[in-house]
């Protein structure tokens, strides 16, 4: 004598079965998004309206700039105490730029939370450097700014690579 009864599947267990599939993809692809916003939340300058706008401007200046002939090359170091970013300025003719304030910013591509403001000091010989102590590896970003003391100046990005 058997007492079991045979499963049928009814309406019910199918709408269940289908509630817990979509409620599934659905957790998932909100885990998903909330981990795509933390690592990169989609504005990467704080005004990017506005630097759009003024992207003329910008242009204007980058061709002032192109017709000084300066050209700057950026490198990452060991330092003592972690990594130091070297910048060398040379002038149209290949000669070293001196006395010159160069500013600017180390930061990721994919997130702005290890971003550094860089305050370089003169080496000599047109060589600049400025400590950005303990980097993560991989590739950052360098944007940066160079005056004279006439005002004439230069803005230029590098692409750096850091594998203490």
């Amino acid at each position: 004598m058997s007492t079991s009864r045979e499963f049928t599947l009814k309406g019910g267990h199918v709408l269940i079965m289908m509630l817990l599939f979509f409620g599934a993809v659905i957790a998932v692809n909100t885990g998903f998004i909330v981990m795509a916003m933390r690592s990169f939340p989609g504005e990467d300058v704080a005004h990017s309206y506005t630097q759009g706008v003024e992207y003329n401007q910008t242009l204007a200046e980058r061709r002032a700039q192109a017709a000084l002939g300066w050209t700057a090359a950026a490198g990452l170091q060991q330092g003592a105490d972690g990594a130091v970013v070297e910048v060398t300025l040379r002038d149209r003719a290949g000669a070293p730029i001196e006395g010159a304030t160069v500013t600017g910013q180390i930061r990721r591509e994919a997130t702005s939370a290890f971003d550094q403001n860089l305050s370089f000091a003169p080496l000599g010989g047109g060589r600049y450097a400025a400590p950005a102590g303990a980097l993560q590896h991989g590739r950052w970003q360098l944007r940066a700014h160079a005056q004279d003391a006439g005002g004439e100046a230069l803005d230029f990005d590098a692409e750096l690579t850091w594998q203490p």
